[in-house]
């Protein structure tokens, strides 16, 4: 064994220094700014103390007794100031990215791999989660490519960005959410409502890059390998018949054309404002895929005109109302049904790849309910579980849940907000007897016909 050399001063770059104010550390609130008596404040509370002091309307020249204020902080080291109690400095957590080698092609999982993964936690939905997984593989094996100089001048991967349309409830968010987890790449989610155009109250465009640089803990290297997915897109369709300026719609979809595309972007680190005091970093787009999710309401009816305007008349006329009732209406969905609802074909244009999700039917929402790993009666099976209390549901108390669902019109999300419902008794009136040891769940007590089933420990 090696004898550890106790000559040798330790080496302070094992430890990162922490913000006597808001005790955030240097990885996660940047750089700090070294103060008299040992004390470190990160960028944020500096500027925090500049402006209370500045909005406050202090004239520190009338103040009595602080001969000190013209100095340079530098003086202050001469003085006898009392060091205020300073908190311990923490070992800086080794960054996996330094340990890990080059992206290898064996790294990437397959498709049918990535697809399997995702039949874990979420059910229907196959061809979705099929696109999405040959997506995912062909994007990571770009950047493979690239960065193992197997990509020659001749033949240039592009980046294949996805656009998914789905009602409400439908797992737009989840798909996404699993995928990151499974990948195990950072993941950005970020709110399209809340972009406005350059200038105006609002997140601006960069936003977006900045939440996935906090999510891989302000690495550029690894967020440049993550996965921006920006939810409710359709909230930025252009505006129809407006007077005034459109700040939050068309802008905001032209201004995102540089990130999808691939930039360079200046973000700042440690915070989500940009001043003077707060560091920068450069981020480059080009390796991070974009996933952009929406609704898209009432464009199942632009798909409908559009196809009713082929049919023809005679014998051989397709009906009116034969699309009205098809759970695959926005499998139909082209480029010119999203240009008539309000996206601009500069946009469509970097959203090659299209994921149209279903609307979940009754069977659906029952195998939601009790199939995936994370289900939301296991979910409730195990809380009871702690009070070692058995939960039982029937399958027909499922299938009333199922169809109350489909009722709200709000997709997966209603299931939660039933049981919730129907789950507050039983967790409130279960621990107050230690002698109940099963509650089964029956189709009369969800109809209000009676309570549920109670046994007793023998």
């Amino acid at each position: 064994m090696e004898e550890k050399d106790t000559n040798k001063p330790e080496q302070e770059d094992q430890y990162e220094k922490i913000c006597y104010i808001c005790r955030r550390t240097e990885s996660k609130a940047g750089p700090m700014i070294n103060m008299p008596g040992g004390m470190c404040l990160c960028h944020d509370c500096m500027q925090k103390s500049f402006d209370s002091v500045l909005n406050s309307g202090l004239d520190f020249s009338k103040i009595q007794n602080m001969p000190y204020m013209n100095m340079n902080l530098n003086d202050f080291s001469n003085l006898n100031i009392p060091k205020p109690e300073i908190p311990q400095k923490q070992k800086i957590k080794k960054k996996s990215a330094q340990e890990k080698p080059a992206l290898n092609i064996k790294d990437i999982p397959a498709p049918h791999k990535i697809k399997a993964s995702l039949d874990q936690y979420v059910i229907g939905q196959e061809q979705a989660k099929k696109v999405i997984s040959v997506a995912v593989y062909n994007h990571y094996k770009r950047i493979f490519a690239r960065e193992n100089g197997q990509e020659s001048d001749d033949v240039q991967i592009e980046k294949s960005n996805i656009l998914m349309i789905g009602p409400t409830g439908s797992g737009k968010t989840y798909l996404v959410k699993t995928l990151a987890r499974l990948l195990d790449v950072p993941l950005a989610i970020a709110d399209a409502t809340a972009l406005t155009e350059a200038g105006y109250i609002g997140d601006d465009i960069e936003s977006v890059v900045s939440k996935l640089l906090a999510a891989a803990d302000n690495d550029v290297e690894r967020a440049e390998r993550g996965i921006i997915f920006i939810d409710e897109i359709d909230k930025i369709a252009k505006k129809k018949d407006v007077s005034t300026r459109d700040v939050s719609g068309e802008s905001v979809q032209q201004e995102l054309l540089k990130l999808l595309e691939g930039s360079l972007v200046e973000v700042p680190v440690g915070s989500n404002q940009k001043n003077a005091l707060s560091p920068m970093a450069t981020v480059n787009t080009d390796q991070i895929l974009f996933i952009c999710g929406g609704a898209f309401p009432d464009l199942e009816q632009i798909i409908k005109e559009r196809l009713n305007k082929a049919s023809s008349i005679g014998f051989g006329a397709e009906l009116r109302d034969k699309y009205d009732n098809d759970p695959d209406i926005l499998s139909h969905v082209t480029n010119s049904d999203l240009r008539k609802f309000g996206m601009i074909p500069e946009f469509l244009g970097r959203l090659p790849i299209v994921v149209t999700l279903r609307k979940l039917t009754e069977p659906m929402l029952v195998e939601i309910l009790k199939k995936p790993k994370n289900a939301i009666l296991k979910q409730y099976i195990k809380l009871l579980e702690l009070d070692e209390v058995k939960l039982v549901f029937e399958d027909d108390a499922l299938e009333w849940i199922a169809g109350e669902a489909l009722k709200r019109d709000t997709g997966a999300r209603a299931l939660r907000a039933i049981l919730e419902e129907f789950m507050l008794d039983i967790m409130y009136e279960v621990p107050k007897d230690p002698g109940i040891g099963t509650v089964v769940i029956t189709r009369g007590y969800l109809e209000k016909n009676g309570g549920p089933r109670i046994e007793m420990r023998q």
